[in-house]
């Protein structure tokens, strides 16, 4: 095609979105597609000040779940760093989009994770990062709702360790699964899908 042709199909294409309302098409998200699953949905936990949290107090608001356990030695500490260092690059480049977003870690060891245990956690990643935990019924009834994994590990001597599932999920304002993060490829892509996703 020649650059005249090009120019008249461009100018042809932005004026139909023009004329019906039409949004230019986003910049594809990296991370895994969740628009359509059936992921998420009501909980009630307990916040670290020890008030309790349901999962309709976001309504509004954009969502990054991420489940986990304090004392994860790696996997934990090692997700939650890269989705906050990615949240902080983009909230620096978009202050009015991030502040519709709400990133959340939520225990799946409510055994040692006390309120104040995932208060310091999150503390550690910075703001707005909230920690939850709640009762085994209530923490359990939170990752069913999401699909998350998690099985606690043999005793030893350190305590035990949880397997779980990787994932930080991206939640829309009506608490729709958008994504989730592509944690793995690092703050510079998650910083990127929230610019993407969040309007």
């Amino acid at each position: 095609m020649n650059r005249r042709a090009m120019t008249k199909h461009f100018v042809f294409a932005l004026a139909f979105a023009l004329l019906t309302g039409c949004e230019p098409v986003a910049e594809p998200l990296r991370g895994t597609q969740l628009q359509g699953a059936t992921i998420g949905g009501p909980f009630t936990l307990t916040g670290s000040d020890g008030k309790t949290v349901r999962w309709e107090d976001f309504a509004g608001k954009y969502r990054i779940v991420y489940f986990g356990y304090t004392f994860c030695p790696d996997a934990c500490p090692t997700d939650v760093a890269v989705m906050m260092q990615g949240f902080k690059r983009f909230a620096a480049a978009h202050p009015v989009q991030a502040a519709k977003v709400q990133p959340i870690f939520i225990s799946i060891d409510p055994a040692r994770d006390t309120a104040a245990k995932v208060g310091e956690f999150a503390a550690a990643f910075g703001a707005p990062l909230i920690g939850l935990t709640g009762t085994p019924e209530q923490t359990a009834a939170a990752a069913k709702a999401f699909k998350a994994y998690s099985a606690k590990g043999s005793e030893s001597a350190g305590g035990y360790l949880m397997d779980h599932s990787r994932i930080a999920y991206l939640m829309g304002p009506d608490g729709q699964p958008i994504e989730g993060l592509p944690i793995e490829q690092g703050a510079e892509a998650v910083a990127a899908d929230l610019a993407a996703a969040v309007r």
